[in-house]
């Protein structure tokens, strides 16, 4: 274990201990970092850019984790049946996934622009536009990966608890919300956070659809970072303290996530 641990001591602890450090100083390079104190989280916070990119970071992220879970759960009950060709179908719905976030970007920046262009607007026209652009995107993207691991706990539900319930004369419906879905809840909380996480974190795809149009009303906190970082001089002490508070806001997310989900399991 020791070669892994250094790389990982070296890779990410150190960098990570590092930018900790840099978030309470004035630099433009790390040798000629100066301390500020907490002048870089004040700002950080009095910071309009980073307001805005934080509301709508966690109204995307609300509507992402809710679409991407309930449409991946259905396709995987869908396809979980006596469906013909059904592994083709979970081939294709899996295939976006393995395409590049910027990739992705520039082809939904076509399509829905070119969707936009009847009516002589395109994408940067309004905040929505690039909200829901997003939110299209990112449930193309995750749909087919979360799908797989949704069929792969209903595999591994026993035949057993369905042909009680059935015997014990439940429909469908009731089935599903006693039998099917507690005995889920693992698929569930390992399904809702990997789409809390990646939709709190995306940046890829947010800088090659949208860049942040207009007005900057559409970026979210990574791309937010980013610009901070690099786009503005004398800057990057503000820009290193707002990645430190992006961190421990999806850390307390994901552990939150996890306890509630957790403790959902063990009742189940």
């Amino acid at each position: 274990m020791l070669p892994t641990l250094a790389a990982f001591a070296a890779f990410f602890i150190v960098p990570f201990i590092m930018g900790i450090y840099l978030s309470f100083n004035k630099f433009t390079t790390v040798s000629n970092a100066q301390w500020a104190g907490f002048d870089n989280y004040v700002k950080a916070f009095s910071n309009n850019d980073f307001l805005r990119a934080l509301g709508f970071t966690a109204l995307f992220t609300v509507v992402s984790v809710i679409t991407v879970n309930i449409f991946a759960f259905l396709l995987a009950l869908a396809l979980t049946g006596a469906v013909r060709g059904k592994n083709i179908f979970r081939t294709i719905f899996f295939m976006p996934n393995l395409i590049g976030g910027i990739v992705l970007g520039y082809i939904w920046n076509l399509i829905i622009n070119g969707v936009l262009a009847n009516f002589g607007v395109d994408i940067s026209y309004s905040a929505k536009y690039g909200f829901w652009g997003l939110v299209v995107l990112t449930n193309w993207q995750l749909i087919g990966y979360m799908m797989v691991i949704y069929i792969a706990g209903l595999q591994n539900i026993p035949r057993d608890l369905h042909e009680a319930a059935e015997i014990d004369g439940a429909n469908r419906l009731q089935t599903l919300g006693n039998v099917t879905i507690p005995m889920l809840m693992p698929s569930i909380t390992i399904c809702t956070f990997l789409t809390l996480t990646n939709s709190f974190k995306l940046f890829d795809q947010n800088l090659a659809l949208t860049a942040g149009a207009p007005a900057r009303k559409t970026a979210m906190l990574a791309l937010d970072i980013y610009n901070t970082f690099y786009g503005r001089a004398g800057w990057q002490g503000v820009g290193q303290a707002k990645a430190v508070i992006f961190f421990l806001i999806v850390a307390m997310i994901a552990f939150a996530q996890l306890k509630l989900t957790g403790s959902r399991e063990v009742e189940s």
